[in-house]
Formats: C-alpha cells, structure tokens, sequence
C-alpha cells in the first residue's frame, strides 16, 4: 500500500501518523470531528482537562456506533424475515404453477 505521513491536531497536540494514503481524508476529517467535539464539551462543561474531554469525546462516540450496531442487527433479522415471507410466497405459488401446468 501506499503510505503517507501525515500531522493532525487535536486539542492543541498535534499527532503525527503514517497512513495508507487512502485513509487520509477520513482521517482528517474524523480528528476535526474529534477536536471540535472536544472544544465543545469544553464550553458547555467548563472541563479543561484534556483526557476528561477525549474520555467524553470516546464515550459518545462509541455509544453511537453501538447504537448503530444495534440498529443494523434489528434491520438484518427484519430483512431476512420479509425475504423468507417473500420466499414462502413464491414457493407457493411456483408450486401451483407447477401443479396446473403438469
């Protein structure tokens, strides 16, 4: 793959990392998202540590991607339901097809 070395900053500290260069503009735009949200707990929660603000940062964002986990396990079983509706259906009348036709 091809590599790239790239700075982000976050809360003031810049990282440095190497990358695949494919990743970079996710991973830019996800330490922007990280940063940002960090400054805002900072205001609305008059926090000025730092690991506070990323552990909050963490702690959201982890939350959402449990949430969205769940969400998508719900919507498998739901999907695979409809498509065994579907299929039952289709074997039905696929089978009097076959019964008027022989």
């Amino acid at each position: 793959m091809d590599k790239l070395s790239v700075t982000v900053c976050i809360l003031d500290r810049k990282y440095k990392l190497t990358i695949d260069r494919k990743d970079e503009a996710s991973l830019r735009k996800a330490a922007e998202l990280i940063d940002s949200q960090a400054k805002e707990y900072a205001k609305v929660y008059g926090h000025q540590d730092n690991q506070d603000l990323l552990s909050m940062v963490a702690l959201s964002q982890i939350t959402q991607l449990v949430k969205l986990h769940e969400d998508a396990r719900y919507k498998d079983k739901e999907l695979i339901q409809k498509l065994s509706e579907i299929d039952g259906i289709l074997s039905e009348e696929l089978n009097k097809t076959v019964k008027e036709c022989c």
